[in-house]
């Protein structure tokens, strides 16, 4: 059992908002990274980062992304800095990646000034532009499929996704 789709991208992609609205046009169920770390731990993502540190942080989102690429059969969204794992990248062959690209601008507006994004504390512009610059070339090894979020709304970042996995399918 794998995941149907597994969605990445930047904070702010809407890999969350879009990810439910997938399952449910797919018929099947939704899972967040970040909330199964949360359940896991007992803590949130951001009291993780505080109390523990991001490598602790990381070592139990990849312990979380295993054994959910396994047991979870919907939609699967990953934190943003999942695919910086190698373990993960690795686990990820073969399973239906979606990249939701963002611009910047875009990634910042949505994000804010997310207290729970404790990568984005301080210059959230700054610190995202470093992250997506780090982690773009990442994003684009790892997917199979990329759309495009910018200026879309979320039923249409879903339907370019069904779109194209069909397309896929439709190819194999």
């Amino acid at each position: 059992m794998t995941p149907v789709a597994v969605l990445v991208g930047a904070p702010g992609a809407g890999k969350s908002t879009a990810g439910k609205r997938l399952a449910t046009a797919l018929g099947v169920a939704f899972a967040d990274s970040d909330h199964l770390i949360e359940d896991e731990a007992g803590i949130s993502v951001s009291d993780i980062f505080v109390t523990q540190g991001e490598p602790a942080f990381r070592a139990l989102e990849e312990s979380v992304i295993q054994k959910a690429l396994v047991e979870h059969d919907g939609v699967l969204a990953l934190g943003g800095g999942a695919i910086m794992n190698a373990n993960t990248r690795d686990r990820l062959k073969g399973v239906p990646v979606i990249w939701l690209e963002v611009d910047l601008g875009q990634a910042a507006k949505r994000v804010g000034m997310n207290q729970a994004r404790p990568l984005l504390l301080g210059d959230v512009r700054a610190n995202m532009n470093r992250l997506m610059k780090e982690r773009t070339p990442i994003y684009q090894e790892v997917s199979t499929i990329v759309i495009n979020t910018n200026g879309l709304k979320v039923r249409e970042v879903v339907d370019e996704i069904v779109k194209q996995m069909d397309a896929g399918e439709n190819h194999a």
